[in-house]
């Protein structure tokens, strides 16, 4: 029983490629039989011949991957390409600790912690990289006399 030339008409009809053409089992003699477009618009409506849905690409994997690299993982020697440096530049760690050193610098000096002359002094040490974060120069600073409104020493 040949149905390729009912199947294209269809097709046709549906707006879609022939393997996209779903012919019900049941009414595969029916539909075998029927030669003019007419006939197969009307098994179109009454439900015989149907277009299967597109298929897609799944998105399950991708976003299982997404949710693992948020929590840190897949970060591994395997999936690295490219230097340490390439991946967090020098510069950018110095940027993001030399601003973040600058900033507690400009408070401590706004609310009267640290005089404008200490202010330089520590201002030119965190510059010359004596700092590895702003934990460590409060501690030195802490060292050197300085204390901290509420008690954060």
């Amino acid at each position: 029983m040949q149905i390729t030339n009912q199947k294209r008409i269809a097709a046709r009809l549906l707006g879609c490629g022939e393997n996209r053409v779903w012919i019900n089992p049941l009414y595969v003699d029916q539909v075998a039989s029927a030669v003019q477009t007419d006939d197969i618009r009307e098994f179109i409506d009454e439900g015989w011949i149907k277009a299967k849905p597109i298929k897609g690409t799944s998105r399950v994997r991708a976003r299982t991957r997404l949710a693992q690299k948020r929590k840190g993982r897949r970060k591994g020697q395997g999936t690295r390409a490219g230097t340490a440096n390439a991946r967090n530049p020098r510069k950018h760690r110095w940027m993001r600790t030399i601003r973040s050193q600058r900033r507690v610098l400009k408070e401590l000096r706004e609310d009267a912690t640290i005089a404008p002359s200490q202010y330089r002094r520590y201002y030119l040490k965190a510059k010359g990289g004596s700092y590895r974060s702003i934990a460590h120069m409060r501690s030195q600073m802490a060292l050197e006399g300085v204390s901290f409104k509420g008690g954060d020493e």
